[in-house]
């Protein structure tokens, strides 16, 4: 028997996509959902946490209390209705699995099952409407890791699980990815094994393009730097027309409404990479209309390009929506044809 997968509609053709925290940070107290930006297209929340024994089961919780702070709570009963009503206007929530110091344990086919059953369960209690995989250096993700062999075929009979029509979206740091041009070993290009096993259901790839330098990449000496056009381009292009990795092979291309930009919201989100609002505007125009680009541009437009990531919601809040605001009114008269 073949099961067909039915994609989900995603709505709108390019989205504004963010994190939201399900902890204390220097932005504050986690916000309930009602009050965030409505600009938000696709909310990640961040994050889904490996259960401590580590046998492959993932937990999710809204916040409750931390140690250093007094924040309130956040009510669960108040976060799935509220997660409801915005569902109801069209916008996607994301359970994501990883973040900086997220770990996942998939070293046994018990774990995978647990893993598996697990994150089934909470999709289906909570009414997420897929999953985003965030995993970075604490997660072991490495070539030749059992997590690298596990995690697809586990993502995808999570899909099968809740009716195939799961949204999957990815956060990689461009090492993992891009980075499989320069070396294709360790942490280098360790994601695009994940990425080729589920490239037909991925919905959208986000790489973070901050806290990791200047992106080398094919079309010019060097590398693009932090918050410049040329990065911005560069990465969507390598992704959408394919780029040699280091061991011989290529990189296939994926459809262009299945990759987006990401970057930091502000000056505070991130250590580095923070790029200018005129510049994020530009790289947009580059992609989807050739024009604003740099040195760097795309072989052909890019009509569909999937839009904006960023880290994260509740920064954005503290900022003042200096990030959601410009960049969701930028994708807003884009998706108008403008």
């Amino acid at each position: 028997m073949t099961v067909q997968v039915i994609d989900k509609p995603i709505g709108k053709k390019h989205k504004l996509i963010g994190y939201w925290h399900n902890f204390v940070n220097p932005a504050g107290c986690p916000i309930p959902l009602d009050q965030m930006s409505n600009a938000w297209d696709i909310i990640d929340i961040a994050f889904a946490e490996n259960d401590r024994n580590s046998n492959g089961t993932v937990h999710f919780t809204p916040f409750e209390k931390d140690i250093r702070s007094n924040c309130p709570p956040i009510d669960p009963v108040k976060f799935k209705s509220d997660m409801q009503a915005l569902q109801a206007q069209g916008k996607v929530f994301v359970l994501s699995l990883g973040g900086a110091e997220g770990t996942i344990t998939l070293n046994t086919d018990a774990d995978e099952a647990a893993f598996v059953t697990s994150l089934t369960d909470i999709i289906q209690q909570w009414g997420f409407d897929g999953l985003d995989i965030d995993l970075e250096s604490g997660s072991n993700l490495v070539h030749g890791s059992q997590i690298q062999a596990r995690l697809p075929r586990a993502l995808k009979q999570i899909e099968q699980n809740i009716g195939g029509n799961m949204v999957l979206t990815m956060a990689p740091e461009h090492p993992y990815v891009h980075g499989g041009m320069i070396a294709y070993s360790g942490i280098w290009g360790a994601y695009i094994p994940l990425i080729n096993e589920l490239r037909d259901t991925l919905d959208l790839l986000h790489v973070q393009l901050y806290n990791n330098g200047g992106l080398p990449n094919p079309y010019e000496p060097g590398s693009a730097p932090e918050g410049s056009v040329n990065m911005m381009v560069a990465h969507a292009k390598m992704l959408i027309e394919g780029f040699d990795l280091a061991d011989g092979t290529r990189f296939a291309p994926l459809r262009d409404d299945q990759v987006a930009i990401g970057l930091p919201s502000g000056p505070q989100s991130a250590n580095s990479g923070q790029a200018p609002i005129g510049n994020i505007i530009n790289a947009l125009d580059c992609l989807t209309k050739g024009t604003g680009c740099g040195t760097i541009q795309p072989s052909k437009t890019y009509p569909n390009f999937g839009g904006v990531m960023t880290w994260s919601i509740n920064w954005d809040k503290y900022d003042g929506y200096n990030f959601s605001q410009p960049i969701g009114d930028k994708l807003t008269q884009m998706n108008q044809g403008n």
